[in-house]
């Protein structure tokens, strides 16, 4: 059966300060363990800023890679990563982690001995290399947001669907990113609100903002279109 394996790498994380790193690979791990027992199957971080996770249930990839997404870019105003004189920092900022979604078989999967290996893990670690921005004087970003199957169909009724979510967010501020964070895991406005010592007018105003109408039809689209093919 096919699954889905998420790969993840932090953008321009060469232009942070070592102790930004330290706080992304801090931060990257605290989110591994959160969504963990909902969410992820197996997931693990590697030379502290690329994550790799097989999905439980393969019709929720998006929203586990929405979740990462969101989860990084609400912390990327933090002190220890801030330098707004540096041009990787501000591509950091604006776009956070850049995140494939693989969609295909998985010969070899053992998580007591972190092996993953097979098509959905070629497919999404092939797309992050292609995309990366190490070692490059000029950067250029288009997307942040990708899924990759063996299937034309797929890829052509998701593509589009996932340049839009990735627009939205790279769009989005830090704020509009941690309560996107808490609606993706379904958390009420109310919670939110108490969760972040705001009014629920504001998470209301910051959801409506960054469109998370769009975002939950979305990931709803996904789901039933993953479901349908699986089934």
């Amino acid at each position: 059966m096919d699954q889905a394996v998420i790969s993840g790498d932090i953008i321009a994380s060469t232009g942070l300060s070592n102790d930004g790193r330290d706080y992304i690979e801090q931060k990257l791990n605290e989110l591994i363990a959160e969504i963990n027992r909902e969410y992820i199957l197996y997931g693990r971080l590697l030379k502290g800023d690329y994550l790799e996770c097989v999905v439980t249930a393969p019709q929720n990839a998006l929203l586990v890679a929405l979740l990462i997404k969101s989860y990084v870019k609400s912390f990327s105003d933090n002190e220890k990563l801030k330098d707004t004189r540096n041009k990787r920092f501000r591509l950091f900022r604006t776009y956070g982690i850049r995140v494939a979604i693989g969609f295909g078989e998985l010969g070899r999967f053992d998580a007591s001995r972190g092996i993953i290996d097979g098509e959905a893990i070629y497919l999404s670690g092939r797309k992050i290399n292609e995309e990366a921005t190490y070692n490059k004087e000029r950067i250029t970003i288009r997307n942040s947001l990708f899924f990759i199957s063996k299937y034309d169909e797929l890829n052509n009724e998701l593509e589009p669907l996932i340049s839009l979510i990735d627009t939205l967010i790279s769009k989005a501020t830090p704020r509009q990113c941690e309560i996107l964070y808490y609606k993706l895991r379904s958390y009420t406005e109310e919670a939110i609100s108490k969760k972040l010592s705001i009014a629920q007018s504001a998470v209301n105003q910051h959801s409506t903002g960054m469109g998370w109408n769009a975002v939950e039809k979305a990931v709803k689209r996904f789901n039933q279109v993953i479901q349908n093919h699986l089934q």
